[in-house]
Formats: C-alpha cells, structure tokens, sequence
C-alpha cells in the first residue's frame, strides 16, 4: 500500500485540441505561436453571436477506442475523454489491462447534459402535426419505434468513466466531475489525492469537452461569455487586452497519469513534473462575473502553495485561466498581482487563444501545459495581446512568442463560470 503522503509524479500526458492530437503536437503549436481559432465549417454558424472556434480535426476514433459497439455509442464528449485518456496511459509507458486489486483510479471532468441533441430533431419531425408542432400522445403511441434503443445510454453523463475505464481494466476510485474550467482541474487534483494518499497506484485524470456542436453553441453563447469579434478570426481571443470582449470556444481534452515518484522512477518512466499541492475556492460573484477582487483565486492558491510546502517565491510559472473576458481577466489579474508581489520574474500566460477555451477540459489543460513547460524548458506565450488594460498591469503575460525559461515551480489555474476556482501546485523533478 505505501505511506500516506507519497510524492506524486506526472509520468503520462494526453492533449487533444486543435493545434493536434497528441501532446506533442499541440505543445510544438503552442511554441510556435500557432492558433487552431477559425470561423467554424461543420454547420452555419450565422444565427451565433460567435461563430469561431477551435475544432479538432483529422481524429480518426479507431486509432484509439477498440470496442466498435463502444463507438456506437460514445458522444464527442465521451470519445474526447477517451482518446485523451488513451494518448496519456500510451505517454506514460504504463502496460494497464487488468486491475482486480482496484489500485488504478479514474477522474472524469466534463460538462455532457445530454446525448446528441441533434437527433432529437429526427424523433420531433415523425411525430409532428400537420401545423409543424409536436403530437405528443402519437409520440406516446410510436416512442418505441421512433428513439433508438441506445439514445438514452448515449445521454448519460458520466459514461465517458465507463468508456475510459474498459479501456484500461481500471477498478479502484473514480468520480465524475460535472463543471465548466475547472472540472478536469479537479479531477486531476483528485487524482493526486488519490495517489498521495495511497488509495491508488495509478490515477487516470483529466477532463473533456465538446462545445462546438451548434446546441452547445446556442448555450453557451447566450451567456455572454464568448467575443462578439469574429472579423478578427484567430485574433478574436485577446487575453488581458484592452480590446478584448470575450473567449472563445475550444474542443478537446487533457488528460495526465499519476503514479509515485519513487515507483515511476524504479521503472525509468520519464517524469515530466511532481504534482506537490491542489487547493480549491468559491467566490461570491453572480455566473460568468467574478468577485472583482479575486479573493477566492487567492485563496485557493494559497491552499495549494500550503500543501505543497512551497513558498510564492519559486514559482516562475502561472498557466493561467485568461479568457480574454473583461471581467474574468481583471480579478484574476487582481489575485495574481497580490501573491506574486514577492516572486520575481514569474510568468504568466494564457494558451486560449491557441487551443480556444476547452470549457470542462481547460483546466486540466493548463496542468499539462504547466508539466510540459517545467520538463521541457520553454514557456508558451500569450497570443494577441498587443496593449496590456492597465487594469490587469503589473504581470509579465509573455505577450506573443514563447520564451526559453528553465523554471523550477508552476501553478496551474482553472476558473468555474458558476465561481468555482482551482489551482495545482507543480514543481520540477
């Protein structure tokens, strides 16, 4: 079993975004100061407020779900949380068929409601009246021959821990955990958790979404949260600008593998980062507008500095939330501003302009780039910001390229639209 209060490493790292499939695809993207933000081609996009995004392309699902009936059935939300998932376990060099001791955890963030609401367009139209509404005792009478029998298995929320854990035989704790950015943060938190405390040997962890479908679109742009500037295409994503006016949105997911360092290290896995605290926060603030001053981003990084035993002064990274909303930038700029006071040359940077916002997959995001960023010596960017809003001022945002930086501690930062704030703590190995 081990001692309680193991060191944690991150021997696994599975990317799926725009910039491509794989960690290493999207990490050269984001050195290059690429961008995956374009206007969107799957459907017309003309009746959305925002019609850009960041799609993932060329994603060929049996490369990486074997079970065909599985596929049948899996949502884009499920099949991103897969092939994530996937991707980090075939990073990590870990060889997971079977598990019946329940040593191997899993940690699920996503955001599904539903199954595919598309196709409800199908059951309304063979049930609809002459007037073009919807005959609900004919609907009562032809349910059964109009809803195929796997419409509602597709539907459930958390089935992508089903998905994930048939892959990998995976039997010890799990959790899904239903959010916005900082779902799959605290999945991964949970998983280090998991590990720390001996309950598990492995944690699988990370988050998913697939907001780009046009009823997710239609959602989520009603909030207000998305730019309205789709002349800008890839520029439309303006983290700490003065200019900026919104996010935009992202598919994809982000998934890590957890295990003991001194385990990971017996079998000469490469170890990108130790995972050393993880602290969590609810501000006070109305959906999609923050607490102005941030207090409960400061307090979550605090916890997570404290359990890591760590003081602000070794950090020099901050994979930050940085949506590019005028009032979500503020009061993290605020927070941040108030703890790196003492730290000295710390960086802080935004990737959704690259990958777009991953909406329940962000945060978990932000933790790979943040482990990648301590193993690889090169801290990404923040693209579009050409004039800082001297409301968020007093932080080195990277603006533009990547730079080269050896840096020894990270933080991770995942921001909830309903005020949830999480931070992971990383340190370099």
């Amino acid at each position: 079993m081990g001692d309680i209060g193991r060191r944690v490493a991150i021997t696994g790292v599975g990317l799926l975004t725009g910039l491509g499939i794989g960690a290493q695809d999207t990490w050269e993207g984001l050195l290059a100061g690429a961008s995956a933000v374009r206007p969107l081609e799957r459907y017309d996009p003309s009746s959305l407020s925002t019609q850009l995004g960041a799609e993932v392309r060329d994603l060929r699902p049996r490369d990486f779900v074997e079970n065909r009936r599985s596929l049948r059935t899996m949502t884009d939300h499920d099949l991103f949380n897969t092939v994530a998932a996937v991707l980090a376990v075939r990073d990590s060099g870990l060889e997971l068929g079977d598990d019946p001791e329940g040593r191997v955890a899993l940690f699920v963030g996503g955001n599904k409601e539903t199954n595919d609401p598309d196709k409800w367009e199908e059951i309304a139209l063979a049930v609809r009246r002459p007037d073009g509404t919807v005959d609900m005792k004919r609907f009562g009478e032809q349910a059964s021959s109009s809803v195929a029998p796997l419409f509602y298995l597709e539907g459930l929320q958390a089935a992508s821990l089903f998905y994930i854990s048939e892959a990998f035989g995976a039997r010890g704790a799990n959790t899904y955990f239903s959010g916005t950015a900082e779902a799959g943060l605290t999945s991964i938190g949970r998983g280090f958790r998991a590990i720390k405390r001996a309950e598990a040997d492995v944690a699988i962890a990370g988050g998913a979404d697939a907001p780009l479908g046009w009823w997710n679109m239609a959602k989520l742009d009603a909030l207000g949260a998305f730019t309205h500037r789709n002349d800008l295409g890839a520029g439309a994503c303006r983290p700490y600008d003065r200019d900026r006016d919104g996010t935009v949105p992202g598919e994809g997911a982000a998934y890590l593998v957890l295990e003991d360092l001194d385990s990971a290290r017996a079998r000469d896995a490469e170890v990108y980062a130790e995972v050393t605290g993880f602290g969590s926060a609810t501000d006070s603030g109305r959906l999609i507008t923050p607490d102005p001053d941030g207090s409960a981003l400061a307090r979550a990084t605090e916890a997570a500095l404290g359990e890591a035993r760590v003081p602000i002064e070794e950090i020099g990274y901050v994979a930050a939330e940085g949506s590019g909303t005028r009032a979500g930038d503020v009061s993290e700029a605020r927070a941040l501003r108030g703890l790196l006071g003492a730290a000295n040359g710390v960086v802080v940077s935004s990737v959704k302009p690259a990958v777009g916002h991953l909406v329940a997959g962000a945060g978990a995001a932000n933790a790979a780039v943040a482990a990648l960023a301590l193993r690889r010596g090169a801290l990404p960017g923040t693209l579009n910001l050409e004039h800082v809003d001297p409301a968020c001022a007093g932080l080195d945002y990277n603006p533009g390229a990547a730079r080269e930086a050896q840096v020894t501690g990270a933080l991770a930062v995942a921001r909830g639209w309903e005020g949830q704030n999480v931070v992971l703590a990383l340190r370099a190995v």
